[in-house]
Parts: structure tokens; C-alpha cells; sequence
């Protein structure tokens, strides 16, 4: 029988049982599409990672209950929490994984990982039809990146109690829709939360990918190129980002909860 191991990890956490938990999958080679888009909607996590090695580091690729996305932060910190924890790398040594959205490093400092990803700057852009209604909340801002639409509301209290039409938001022909607003919260410099339900996650718990966005928005409104951002979703989750040229580091800490084989 083959197995496959198998791992839950909470991203973006402290402490088990916060953050955004993930799936891991260490692979040998690759494996189709469809059974990684299975495995994801099994595992019914809001990510699901599978690594495999190749020259020059891992490919790495991210399937969501429902569809396979180009970019996710927190399944990519699990990824390297596992590959450490597991002794495949030294912890010492930075990792490569190959990835739609290109080759993305990790590096480790301590208890804390740094990911090093693209930037995805939202522009401005007129406010799809309905989408105050859809949010429940007036928009202060607009804007668009590849993935994403990225909302600025007039104060963190309107994100937190944010409670929107899901059916409607899924209409809206993009992964999902980042909600932000400038923190009332000593520590933190803004919040966000992250509705993706058109890829099968209705809220996601702490979006890494997300903060490639959150990062150059709140640093040029800001005037710091190093920021922390605190996702409220009910778990919640920290993440520090640094406007790096073209590029957002990612800083957070992960906690492995589980370990076990996939017998398929």
C-alpha cells in the first residue's frame, strides 16, 4: 500500500488551534490534478498543500475544497513548517518552492518564517454593482488586483462586524474580496478579513496572500515600508509584512497539530 504523510498545521498562529489551519502533503512525485483537488475537498480545510521534490527545491501547489489557486500564504508557511519540523531540510537552510506564481524562498528566524513573495497591488477601480449591499458597509476605497477586490471601510469596528451576503459576494468573477481598515488596536497598524466563497472558502482565517496586497496599500497610506496587520476572522491571526521593492516578506509563526498517512 502506498501512503502518503499527511499533516494539519495551524499558520499565522502562536499557539495551536489559531490561525488559518492547513494541509500538507509530502509527495515523492508529482500526482494528477484531480487527486489533489479531492484529497483538498476531503481534507475540507481552506487549503490543502501538496510539495514534491524537483531540482532546485519543491513544487508547490495549493488546491481549496473547490479549485486549485495561483497564490496562498498560510498553506506555504505550513509547507515549510512541516519540511523543517520533519528534518527533509535543515532548519538552517532556506527553501525553494517552484509555484505558479514563481519561485517563492522561506527563510527561518527562530520560532518566526519569512516568506518572500510578489507583491499583488490592488488599483483603483470602480465598485462593482451591489458590493456595498453584498458587504452590509459603504466602501471608502476600491480596488482590484489579479486575485482579488480589496475594500477599504471608514474604521476597524465596521470590518470586524462585518456580516455579508456570501451568495452575493460569490457572484463577483474573482478568488474573493479583502475587507480592510486602518487598526484601533495598539501593535497592529491596520485589520482585514478575507470572503472567498466563489473558491469554496466563505471566510478565511488569516490570509497570507491577501498581505501582498495589504502591504502596499497600507504602507504608502502610512508612510512605513514594515507593517503588522491582524486578520479578525473568529481565529484571528498576526502577520507582519515588509514592502521589499516588488516584493512583500511575510513574517509569522506556525504550530504542527497532527501527523498521519494518507492510505489512497
Amino acid at each position: 500500500m502506498t501512503t502518503t504523510p499527511c499533516f494539519h498545521v495551524d499558520a499565522f498562529a502562536h499557539a495551536a488551534f489559531g490561525g488559518n489551519p492547513a494541509a500538507v502533503c509530502l509527495l515523492e512525485a508529482p500526482r494528477p490534478a484531480r487527486w489533489m483537488q479531492a484529497v483538498a475537498a476531503e481534507m475540507n480545510l481552506a487549503e490543502t498543500a501538496f510539495v514534491s521534490p524537483r531540482r532546485g527545491g519543491f513544487s508547490l501547489r495549493w488546491f481549496t475544497p473547490a479549485v486549485e489557486v495561483a497564490l496562498c500564504g498560510h498553506a506555504t508557511l505550513a509547507s515549510a513548517a512541516v519540511l523543517w519540523a520533519e528534518r527533509v531540510v535543515p532548519a538552517s537552510r532556506a527553501l525553494r518552492f517552484h509555484t505558479r506564481s514563481g519561485v517563492l524562498t522561506c527563510r527561518r528566524a527562530g520560532d518566526t518564517i519569512e516568506l518572500d513573495f510578489p507583491q499583488q497591488v490592488a488599483r483603483t477601480c470602480a465598485a462593482p454593482a451591489g458590493l456595498a449591499k453584498a458587504l452590509g458597509a459603504s466602501p471608502r476605497w476600491v480596488g482590484r488586483n489579479r486575485d482579488d477586490y480589496l475594500v477599504e471601510l471608514a474604521s476597524a469596528r465596521a470590518v470586524r462586524s462585518l456580516r455579508p451576503d456570501l451568495a452575493a459576494l460569490a457572484r463577483y468573477p474573482v478568488r474573493g474580496v479583502i475587507v480592510t481598515a486602518r487598526s484601533s488596536t495598539k501593535g497592529f497598524d491596520f485589520v482585514s478579513r478575507f470572503f472567498g466563497p466563489r473558491v469554496g472558502v466563505p471566510e478565511d482565517p488569516v490570509t497570507g496572500s491577501a498581505h501582498c496586497a495589504l502591504g502596499p496599500f497600507w504602507a504608502e497610506r502610512l508612510g512605513r515600508t514594515t507593517l503588522r496587520g491582524w486578520q479578525a476572522s473568529p481565529r484571528g491571526g498576526a502577520v507582519e509584512v515588509e514592502v521589499a521593492g516588488e516584493r512583500a516578506l511575510l513574517r509569522g509563526r506556525a504550530v504542527v497539530v497532527t501527523r498521519g498517512e494518507l492510505l489512497v
